[in-house]
């Protein structure tokens, strides 16, 4: 039995003035699926993801969370609609005048409205699903980059999100670095969190997706599994982009 569609984006199309930045982007995840969406800069990836939860607010197309169209959704009501979108960006967005636990506990008291003790309960929890239940009392200047996304995706799960958006969550961080988030992620993959991941993180791609996506110019050109998109491209664009990534120069 397939599943139902978790995320569903239909006929996406983001325009900026006159330049079109996304043209007709369809795509389906489904419950406890993992999607990976690559290509060049400025294809258009980042803006398709910020526009699932109306950070980017599409020009037309429809995007549907568990079949709720949030494209229909006021604008009072956004709030509401993005607990069931958790958000993890290439910066952390940490508050830096609070201490860890602060950071994860405070969007469930002022978004969902979670007694304090509750908040501070799942808080700690998910701290420790993403390994850093020691650091619930440092500062978020105390800790390595690695450690400060790994907050925040801790932050995002404290939401009880639907789907997660992942937004090249490694791209800031140090190499030696990037090991630690791309393990929480895989943990959260074997868990059945459903994922939307834009990524240059190619091994990780070709190791933990089901499907991968790739965009360039504002389309989706391909999409298959990791080992039709990795193996056997069937486009001049993907066997280019895969050449220059092999070469490190994307």
């Amino acid at each position: 039995m397939v599943k139902p569609p978790v995320l569903e984006i239909a006929g996406l199309e983001k325009r900026f003035g006159d330049t079109v930045v996304l043209k007709n982007i369809n795509l389906k995840v489904r419950e406890g699926e993992l999607v990976f969406v690559i290509g060049p800069s400025g294809s258009g990836k980042s803006t398709m993801l910020r526009c699932c939860n109306r950070l980017e607010e599409p020009t037309s197309g429809a995007i549907l969370v568990e079949d709720a169209k949030i494209t229909d959704i006021a604008r009072r009501d956004l709030d509401k609609m993005r607990m069931k979108v958790g958000m993890v960006f290439q910066g952390f967005h940490l508050y830096p005048h609070m201490s860890v636990l602060r950071n994860v506990m405070l969007a469930q008291i002022k978004a969902l409205k979670r007694p304090k003790d509750e908040a501070e309960t799942r808080a700690r929890d998910m701290l420790e699903r993403v390994g850093l239940s020691e650091k619930a009392d440092a500062m978020p200047s105390d800790l390595s980059g690695g450690q400060q996304q790994r907050v925040a995706i801790a932050r995002a799960l404290a939401l009880d999100p639907k789907v997660m958006l992942f937004d090249e969550p490694t791209s800031a961080l140090d190499p030696e670095l990037v090991g630690s988030v791309l393990k929480v992620m895989k943990d959260l993959r074997r868990e059945g969190m459903t994922m939307l991941v834009v990524s240059h993180e190619m091994a990780f791609a070709r190791e933990a997706a089901d499907r991968v996506i790739f965009m360039d110019g504002g389309l989706v050109v391909e999409h298959g599994s990791p080992e039709q998109i990795f193996g056997d491209p069937q486009t001049d664009r993907l066997k280019a982009f895969l050449s220059r990534v092999s070469q490190g120069a994307e």
